[in-house]
């Protein structure tokens, strides 16, 4: 069952052009299918009917010795004898009389055709005392052979295959009358008549339909290129003209519409962004200036603390807001080199961060939120492990990297939580643990930035028990 699944999964189309054309191709299958089979029946039946009168008309002329043609005595030229001649063959071959029956034991008897034969027979008030139909091929046929010979009829393209041969004994009679009629091959004819007639239907309804469907698929995959264009760039340029039937245009007029109106609100986003830098970056300078005046060499060191960290929160909550819109642009960057740089800055300063062995790669990413990323990473795992362990992996086309650290991990109802803004795994405010919780949440929109993700995962040893966190940032190549 799953195999098959899997194989539908796979032939069927998944485009709206091609499951509304082969919707229609299997409705209109079905339709020709079911109009074909009763079509069929009905001309079998008029064949089947059309030759039982056929035989039973000429049994009865037989049997009444009734002769259509008028025949005469004597030929005037022997042009007419041989033309007298010809006709009795054919008489021979519609009609005779036989002192046995010409059906053999082993040849298969049509009941039914017996039947409806006895019917035709008595509306011509013939009773006969017995009734023989079979039909048996034109080759073991002597009469229909002989038939054939001589028959001369330009439209007969192709030559009967089988003969129906039908025996009447009346009662009070020692002879046998048969009848012989040609099965003319109109079934073969018929359906292929069916069938071209079924391509052609598909080849206008087809075409026209896909003629339909193209002119309306074409600007919803132009428009989905679009969509996903500026979802990516948020580039206000090459907006999509109307195109299409009305339904699709009015989309296409919708989405210019609300395009215009999310680049308005970036826009005025960025504004405000700019003015809440300027205002509060200004005063928290002149602070910083001031507190060299408290005499209190303590109180002094909490108050530059703390105003290094409302700068720090300042400056991720800026971070964050921009990074769906960034200014840089994205550029071949040997990563391995991005990420020993960041590691040497912080073995500089003597914090444990090592590089483990990894593979070298470029991609086009955006150095500058990438080593931002790596830096809120690292300093997360120094804040809570105590040590940072990095390595660079390849996954295909895509980078994978790994920052490990030995830490008490995070409690597994609240992995998910914490790459949300303002959460924190340490309720503290001071300098050692401190920050607004937004490291994590940053460092997830750069890598969804560049068409990735990060995964934060606990660490088990061979016990079972947590020996520290592993955060994953993969990089889409």
């Amino acid at each position: 069952m799953t195999g098959l699944r899997r194989a539908l999964h796979r032939f069927w189309p998944h485009s709206l052009k091609g499951q509304v054309l082969l919707a229609i191709a299997l409705a209109l299958l079905f339709a020709q299918g079911f109009s074909a089979v009763l079509l069929y029946r009905a001309q079998h039946a008029r064949q089947e009917s059309g030759l039982l009168h056929t035989a039973a008309m000429r049994l009865v002329a037989a049997h009444r010795n009734e002769d259509l043609r008028t025949e005469p005595a004597v030929p005037e030229s022997p042009r007419d004898a041989r033309r007298t001649e010809r006709r009795e063959r054919i008489d021979r071959f519609r009609s005779e009389r036989l002192a046995q029956s010409p059906i053999t034991g082993n040849e298969t008897r049509l009941a039914h055709d017996e039947e409806e034969l006895g019917e035709i027979l008595r509306d011509q008030d013939v009773t006969a005392e017995q009734l023989l139909v079979v039909r048996r091929p034109v080759s073991q046929d002597i009469r229909a052979q002989m038939r054939l010979a001589h028959r001369k009829d330009p439209f007969a393209n192709v030559q009967p295959e089988t003969v129906l041969v039908a025996s009447m004994k009346v009662a009070g009679s020692s002879d046998w009358v048969v009848a012989r009629v040609f099965v003319p091959q109109t079934e073969r004819f018929m359906l292929q008549t069916l069938f071209m007639q079924t391509l052609f239907i598909y080849a206008v309804l087809v075409g026209a339909m896909w003629l339909i469907l193209r002119r309306i698929t074409r600007p919803l995959a132009a428009l989905t290129q679009r969509v996903a264009h500026f979802a990516e760039t948020r580039d206000a340029d090459g907006q999509l003209d109307p195109q299409g039937p009305d339904d699709v245009r009015h989309l296409i007029e919708a989405q210019n519409a609300m395009e215009r109106r999310v680049l308005a609100l970036l826009d005025e986003k960025d504004v405000m962004l700019g003015a809440i830098g300027h205002d509060l970056k200004t005063p928290l300078a002149a602070l910083r200036v001031r507190i060299e005046s408290v005499e209190d060499e303590a109180e002094r060191g909490r108050m530059a603390r703390t105003i290094e960290d409302i700068t720090r929160t300042l400056d991720d909550i800026l971070s964050l807001a921009r990074v769906g819109r960034p200014s840089d642009q994205v550029e071949q960057t040997e990563l391995y080199a991005l990420v020993a740089s960041v590691v040497e800055e912080y073995e500089d300063m003597g914090d444990p961060v090592t590089l483990v062995e990894s593979s070298r790669m470029a991609m086009q990413l955006r150095p500058t939120w990438v080593r931002r990323a790596l830096r809120n990473l690292i300093s997360n795992a120094l804040r809570y492990g105590k040590t940072a362990q990095v390595t660079l992996e390849r996954d295909g086309r895509n980078a994978v990297i790994r920052i490990v650290d030995e830490g008490p991990g995070i409690p597994a109802d609240k992995i998910a939580l914490m790459l949300e803004p303002f959460t924190r795994g340490d309720p503290s405010r001071n300098s050692e643990t401190g920050g607004a919780g937004l490291g994590l949440t940053l460092a997830r929109a750069i890598a969804e930035q560049h068409g990735g993700s990060l995964l934060l995962a606990n660490r088990t040893g061979a016990d079972g028990s947590v020996i520290g966190l592993e955060a994953i940032l993969r990089l889409r190549g």
